[in-house]
């Protein structure tokens, strides 16, 4: 019976590793890193127009984001907070961003923003997402943000 699991899973299995990442070297890093840049600025333009159906393309379905107090939001509660206007680190202006490309398959970008918190005030955020291609095209995997210092007016 083990046998016949394990052979029914081997299609499976064989489909996933048939392809693994290539390992870039730095020139492909380079063209890899703007692909990623581009496709976060589209991020930000889609929603600044509040194209809903857009967001939901461009995020994976098993998006998971987890805020600065622990909370995690998956895509439709990240994609309707996104949408309401409220401040997220997806449309906030980013100091020190930095993209990390370990192959050809994912994208990790790092930055600190300043978005204004629940209690009213404006606190520096660390922040990281990260992509990853799917088919021909980037979608967001994950982000986390982690709240650092006040922002004094």
């Amino acid at each position: 019976m083990a046998l016949i699991a394990g052979a029914a899973a081997m299609p499976l299995l064989s489909s996933a590793v048939a392809h693994p990442p290539t390992i870039v070297n730095e020139a492909g890093r380079k063209l890899i890193g703007e692909e990623v840049a581009a496709f976060r600025r589209d991020v930000a333009a889609a929603i600044k127009a509040k194209d809903k159906k857009r967001l939901e393309r461009m995020y994976s379905p098993q998006f998971v984001h987890t805020h600065a107090t622990g909370k995690v939001d998956g895509k439709e509660a990240r994609i309707a907070a996104l949408l309401k206007g409220e401040p997220t680190i997806e449309s906030a202006p980013v100091n020190d961003l930095v993209f990390r490309i370990p192959n050809d398959w994912v994208g990790i970008a790092t930055g600190v923003s300043n978005l204004k918190a629940s209690d009213g005030k404006t606190y520096a955020y660390r922040w990281t997402a990260t992509y990853v291609r799917e088919g021909q095209g980037w979608h967001v995997a994950a982000s986390h943000a982690t709240q650092l210092h006040e922002i004094k007016p």
